[in-house]
């Protein structure tokens, strides 16, 4: 259905100034300019006669200006009007005389010359602030003004501009925020059709105002209350409607069939939990009986599974493959990298072992095999690995987005589980989906960045969550350390002796660099450019203009002399499959002693002989970046050492955000200083990607009260009416945000 919200704003206020606010602020249409909400409120004084004015009210006049001068704090002298921008650095005093033709009022400016330009004689415009008398003069302490053009002159116009709290919007030079006021009153007040998307009963229980009061009192505010009131209710409509849109997606999916992967006595997963050396936590007993719950039902699992770096989701998701296997099925699992995907594929392997040998010498007598699945597999691995897959031979198979290749099949795909979610869109998972027949597979997506609960409610709000907190026994403590390079090179020095003494206690290292190196330049160049950039007039470096980022490539070349006589070897992306396979497989072996690599390591590289991590141009990666790389060391009995190298300074962001990091090893802890640092487009991923989030004034960190609440009613209301036939306004606001680009990134979660 169509109401005005809809409607083009070129009907209320001519092409003209509906194609500026379309150029410039991508609105087109009365529900955009509405919901272009004030960043700001400005409190002024109530407009008052010069003659009425009392010393110690806060007051708003209107007035001409009668004279200007401008002198210097310094010299006392006046400086000529020409020549105030001179002395746009210097303490200065600009002293402005206004009038409303009988009485004149001071205003005095401290280190604002430039007004002198703005606010010739004769000029028109409102002034605020505290009445005050010296020496018999009457002034405004601490003045705001706002310039008015001949045409904003009527007593209505000054009235509205001169209102106590005043609406600041976001704006730019040509589209100010006094033009957008102006439109949207107009708007406000030609609008007819404002038909509620909150149903009635809704309103009543959640004690939220109505649409038409609540934008009323947000652009039109007569107190704090006013938008304090409106905002509360438009959080709420935001996150009623993004809780809708999930609520509906989760009503879908219940409705389709899946094969239900009941759990089986004597099987793989018995044989398995039987070989294992360690007790499970009682967090992955928990979450591993939810998963079988949900594995149990005729309808496909949808659950996120999330946890700390070592928290053991690992072990839970293969608990869960093997339930599928024994349930007569096939288990995917998808890594975002080759050498994730590796790694997993070992690390499964050598968990199961004879388990996952089905038809070799030694092999279980109730056996499966784990395929792997690349792009860069040579043609016979490749065409054994599909035939396995397609014909059940391989109950588990590991792969890229390799898997998702047409020609790729399988037997009886019972489970799909996505390592690192969120590197993977919607799209891809339901490429897997579409390879199980009529069925759909059940679905299970890990993720080792933590979520805040209000997070996950809102951008993964069509899953069901599981969280991992426990540490399995066994897993060491990791100390970490800022090194700050630039203030204390000795300290770098210092970092690698200690990579060295690990090496000699039989330890390994890591030392993890931002890019690769050899996209352009080489390390040669690379040093020069280094060093050109890397210091200012101040003998700081990195203050004048940050250097790039230091690359595996350059500091191979600069630690062959510094750690000369341990075995050093590169890895990174561009490497081949064979060669990272290679590096990888030694380095677990125990014969290479510093691996240098990029963040291809971050997540799934299980090494419990390495017990130091040095991580460079460490304030170049965000803070769950660091947690996650942080976590490759501790992983055995071995104490763990990460040192995060930096050039910040002390009082950067970036110093702080390292510092936090070093101060916790809580990855619940550290997402939540990740987030609050923020903003919102970043916080639902859509920043990145040049798209504007649609939630406006609903914070998923803050608010979670609120959708908490909202995520209720939604469910209430899609459980009885799926389609929202009864509430067509609501379905009309669900409908237009999932048709805008704006919500794009829900299509990723």
């Amino acid at each position: 259905m169509k109401t005005d919200i809809d409607r083009k704003l070129r009907d209320f206020l001519g092409a003209k100034t509906a194609k500026t606010f379309a150029d410039v602020l991508g609105i087109e249409t009365v529900g955009e300019l509405l919901r272009h909400y004030p960043r700001r409120y400005l409190k002024k004084g109530e407009l008052t006669p010069f003659d009425e004015l009392e010393v110690g009210d806060q007051a708003t006049v209107s007035g001409r200006v009668k004279r200007v001068n401008v002198r210097s704090l310094d010299t006392k002298l006046e400086i000529p009007l020409a020549e105030v921008q001179k002395w746009a650095r210097r303490k200065t005093l600009t002293k402005v005389v206004v009038t409303d033709g009988q009485n004149d009022l001071e205003l005095a400016f401290f280190n604002q010359p430039w007004l002198a330009n703005k606010l010739q004689p004769g000029t028109a415009a409102l002034f605020w602030g505290e009445v005050t008398r010296f020496r018999d003069i009457m002034q405004l302490k601490g003045p705001g003004t706002e310039i008015l053009e001949e045409e904003d002159l009527s007593e209505e116009e000054i009235e509205r501009r001169a209102r106590p709290f005043r609406p600041l919007y976001p704006a730019t030079a040509k589209l100010t925020t006094a033009t957008i006021e102006r439109s949207i009153k107009i708007v406000l007040d030609n609008l007819e059709d404002l038909e509620d998307p909150i149903p009635e009963l809704i309103l009543r229980k959640e004690r939220l105002t109505g649409l038409r009061d609540a934008l009323q009192k947000v652009h039109l505010p007569e107190s704090p209350q006013d938008w304090e009131i409106a905002q509360k209710r438009f959080r709420f409509e935001e996150a009623l409607v993004m809780q809708t849109i999930l609520a509906q997606r989760r009503a879908v999916t219940d409705a389709l069939k899946a094969v239900p992967r009941q759990k089986q006595a004597g099987g793989l997963l018995d044989a398995f939990d039987a070989r294992l050396p360690f007790k499970l936590t009682d967090g992955q007993e928990e979450v591993c009986d939810e998963i079988f719950a949900d594995l149990a039902r005729p309808h496909p699992m949808h659950r996120l599974l999330q946890g700390e770096v070592g928290s053991g989701k690992t072990v839970v998701a293969l608990r869960a493959m093997l339930s599928v296997v024994d349930a007569g099925g096939q288990a995917v699992l998808l890594a975002p990298t080759e050498v994730l995907a590796t790694q997993h594929h070992k690390t499964l392997t050598k968990m199961l072992g004879e388990l996952a040998e089905q038809g070799m010498l030694g092999g279980a007598e109730r056996a499966t095999r784990v395929g792997l699945l690349t792009g860069s597999l040579n043609a016979a691995s490749r065409r054994t690995a599909m035939l396995d897959a397609a014909s059940g031979s391989a109950g588990i198979v590991v792969g890229t987005h390799a898997l998702l290749e047409d020609k790729v099949q399988f037997a009886d795909l019972g489970l799909v589980v996505v390592d690192e979610q969120h590197r993977f869109g919607v799209e891809q998972r339901a490429v897997l989906s579409q390879k199980s027949g009529e069925n759909t597979p059940h679905v299970l997506v890990m993720t080792a960045t933590p979520i805040p609960r209000t997070v996950a409610m809102t951008v993964f709000g069509d899953l069901s969550v599981s969280t991992l907190t426990e540490l399995p026994a066994g897993r060491s403590p990791i100390t970490s350390s800022v090194v700050p390079a630039a203030e204390k090179p000795s300290w770098l020095e210092r970092a690698w002796q200690r990579v060295r003494e690990e090496v000699e206690k039989g330890h390994q290292a890591y030392v993890v660099c931002p890019r690769i190196g050899d996209e352009v330049k080489g390390a040669a160049d690379e040093e020069a450019e280094f060093a050109e950039m890397d210091s200012d007039n101040n003998g700081k470096p990195g203050r004048k203009e940050q250097r790039p980022p230091l690359s595996v490539v350059f500091i191979a070349d600069k630690l062959a002399e510094i750690l000369a006589g341990l075995r050093v070897e590169i890895l990174h992306g561009r490497l081949p499959a064979d060669v990272k396979d290679s590096v990888m497989s030694r380095f677990a072996a125990g014969e290479i002693d510093v691996l240098i690599a990029t963040t291809v390591i971050e997540v799934g590289v299980d090494v419990p002989n390495a017990s130091t991590m040095v991580i460079v141009d460490a304030d170049r990666f965000g803070i769950s970046q660091l947690h996650q790389l942080r976590g490759r060391v501790g992983r055995g009995k071995v104490p763990g050492l990460c040192l995060l190298v930096t050039d910040s300074w002390p009082d950067s962001k970036s110093r702080q955000r390292l510092e936090a990091v070093a101060a916790t090893t809580d990855g619940f802890e550290l997402s939540r200083i990740d987030l609050e640092t923020r903003r919102e487009g970043d916080v639902l991923g859509v920043a990145q990607s040049g798209r504007r989030s649609s939630l406006k004034l609903l914070s998923v960190l803050r608010d979670e009260e609120i959708i908490l609440t909202a995520r209720h009613v939604a469910n209430s209301l899609i459980s009885v009416d799926s389609e929202l036939a009864d509430y067509p306004v609501l379905r009309s606001y669900v409908r237009s945000t999932l048709e805008s680009e704006a919500t794009d990134y829900l299509e990723k979660t």
